[in-house]
């Protein structure tokens, strides 16, 4: 099975139990897109990175079509929960409009919602000296499905409650980083 909706993860434990209990293999994610997947990893590592240095504050911003209904998105709030697990200094998300200073423990994570925008996830790290940016774009729905093919293919014959992180981590430690093809 491989589940891509949100919404449930009150009911992991349950699905969890009932996929051992039958002995059958699921994956589940809120985003099945490979390339937000691989963008998680970037976001995780950098994260890690600048925790070092704390003269750079942290921030998310997303961009989605204006008929979207949630604000900000699943993928930004999984976006923020990430730096906040690698951000020893940030320790609170902020989701709404501010209409004050932000505080040193804050991640502000902002939402703009206008036009036929698929989705545009940036993180970034902001510093009096520059700025880093790391940015996501979606230029279609066909990502979210290919990377649902890709984790329907890899759960094959598989038995085990799984998220996609074990399969990224799977397929990413078979690989050879050696320069050869």
């Amino acid at each position: 099975m491989v589940i891509g909706t949100t919404g449930w993860y009150d009911k992991l434990d349950d699905a969890k139990r009932l996929v051992e209990e039958s002995d059958t293999g699921l994956i589940w994610s809120g985003n099945f897109s490979i390339g937000v997947n691989i963008f998680f990893m970037a976001v995780r590592y950098m994260s890690r990175i600048m925790d070092k240095f704390d003269h750079y504050d942290a921030f998310v911003h997303e961009y989605h079509h204006n008929q979207k209904a949630d604000s900000p998105s699943g993928t930004a709030l999984m976006l923020g929960n990430i730096m906040l697990d690698e951000l020893k200094r940030k320790s609170v998300l902020i989701t709404d409009a501010l209409a004050r200073k932000i505080e040193p423990q804050e991640l502000h994570v902002s939402s703009t919602r206008a036009g036929h925008i698929i989705g545009t996830h940036s993180v970034g790290f902001d510093c009096e000296a520059d700025s880093i940016e790391l940015t996501h774009r979606a230029k279609g729905r066909e990502g979210f499905a290919l990377g649902a093919l890709v984790a329907a293919e890899w759960i094959k014959n598989k038995q085990g409650f799984y998220h996609i992180d074990d399969m990224m981590k799977e397929i990413i430690n078979s690989m050879d980083f050696s320069g050869r093809m």
